[in-house]
């Protein structure tokens, strides 16, 4: 993903003037990020944070899609808050996905009269992905408990009757499948995604960064799009 994205930035006029990886990663310092216009943060659950807050000390914009941290958002937000910083979070940066994002919501409201249709979700990702669910699985489940009375918490296990069964699979090199099923038993009616490639992503990570520099607080991707 890093280097997707460098590529597209440098299309597209832009100067990478760090590039922080596991060489240095133990090394910088929020000294080294002054003076940045942005800095775009996918990594792991574990750094994430820490890089963060990084930017935030040096007054960098920062915008992420790392998945996986937020069980620390509101030390995030806090910190962010605190330091007059800005903070562009994704769960997906595809423009396809955070249409798909909306039709979730859509089709949620229509069915939410029928209790006779269940709901249940499948994602599928390449092996080397950490998190499970996906952040994009657990934002189209978020979707339909604003939008489904019957449903208010996800689980990757046998649910009970209020909750949204997720399945994660790991196999070889794939970018992101996304399948939303409503089933009763007569019929289902599934809406899905799938990624060809990372390219998206890592466009929609730089329109973000091009977005967030000169702007303050917590921004996402319905501010970008304007939904």
């Amino acid at each position: 993903m890093g280097k997707t994205i460098e590529k597209i930035c440098l299309e597209r006029g832009h100067e990478i003037v760090l590039v922080i990886d596991e060489q240095n990663a133990n090394t910088i310092t929020s000294k080294d990020l002054e003076g940045l216009d942005v800095a775009i943060e996918f990594t792991n659950p574990v750094s994430a944070v820490k890089n963060y807050n990084l930017c935030f000390d040096a007054g960098v914009p920062v915008v992420s899609g790392t998945t996986g941290w937020l069980d620390h958002e509101a030390s995030v937000f806090n910190r962010m808050t605190e330091k007059d910083g800005t903070f562009f979070y994704a769960s997906n940066f595809s423009l396809g996905v955070n249409l798909f994002f909306e039709l979730n919501k859509k089709l949620g409201q229509m069915m939410n009269r029928f209790p006779d249709y269940d709901i249940d979700m499948l994602e599928v990702h390449h092996t080397q992905k950490l998190d499970a669910p996906s952040g994009t699985a657990i934002t189209l489940a978020e979707g339909v408990f604003e939008t489904v009375d019957r449903k208010s918490s996800w689980t990757l296990d046998a649910p009970a009757d209020n909750e949204l069964h997720i399945e994660a699979e790991r196999r070889g090199d794939v970018p992101g499948i996304h399948v939303v099923k409503y089933e009763s038993e007569v019929d289902e009616i599934e809406i899905s995604h799938s990624a060809k490639s990372r390219q998206g992503f890592a466009f929609g990570a730089v329109i973000a960064a091009e977005f967030a520099f000169d702007k303050k607080g917590a921004l996402n991707m319905q501010d970008l799009l304007n939904f």
